[in-house]
């Protein structure tokens, strides 16, 4: 279990000052995906890590897949997918995609910064995008790709005594993987290991 400060005050300028201070920081997990694909074989992707702000209470939105999905069925995720060939930052493709799946105009999100690249099993170096939404929301999700959208308190997401370390044997080879359980919902694998990250980022 990954040990970290919980901050007592959380708010949009706590927020936005973990990113205006520039500062070294050592990611917790940068995934395993390389234990099973070579790097030129990865694929470029971003997602987008929506921090929705209501006064002094920030939150984390999420999704959940669908179950008929190639890649992750049914699993809680950050909205946000692979990039396009134009695109000149992960910035544009975690918006792009966000707006695609969520119907969350780019507009609407505040770039705060970057996290660390996540290598997932299914062959994608992720970029995290964090950013900030005002409500009100006016979501409109892809019936395909998503079944379900919700909020995680941030404070919730920082308490330490939420993270669960876990492993699998997959493929032969031992696997670790963080998970954060809230309610009927299971936060694991890659979207796990990006909000360690997080989490780390933001209390470091």
């Amino acid at each position: 279990m990954m040990m970290m400060e919980t901050p007592q005050d959380l708010g949009e300028e706590w927020l936005r000052s973990r990113f205006a201070q520039p500062r070294s920081f050592a990611p917790v997990t940068t995934g395993d995906g390389h234990l099973f694909r070579e790097a030129e074989a990865l694929r470029t992707a971003a997602v987008l890590v929506p921090v929705i702000s209501r006064g002094s209470d920030l939150s984390v939105l999420f999704t959940r897949r669908t179950d008929h999905l190639h890649d992750h069925a049914g699993q809680i995720s950050f909205p946000g997918g692979r990039a396009e060939p134009h695109e000149e930052s992960a910035a544009q493709t975690a918006l792009r995609e966000t707006e695609e799946e969520i119907g969350l105009a780019s507009d609407r999100v505040e770039i705060l910064g970057m996290l660390s690249e996540y290598v997932t099993v299914t062959g994608y170096r992720i970029t995290p995008v964090v950013g900030l939404v005002r409500p009100p929301l006016e979501l409109k999700p892809d019936d395909f790709e998503v079944a379900e959208i919700f909020e995680v308190p941030l404070g919730f997401l920082l308490d330490p005594s939420n993270h669960q370390r876990n492993s699998v044997v997959h493929l032969g080879r031992q696997r670790h993987y963080y998970a954060l359980p809230y309610g009927q919902h299971y936060i694991w694998g890659a979207t796990a290991g990006m909000l360690m990250n997080f989490c780390s980022f933001l209390t470091s």
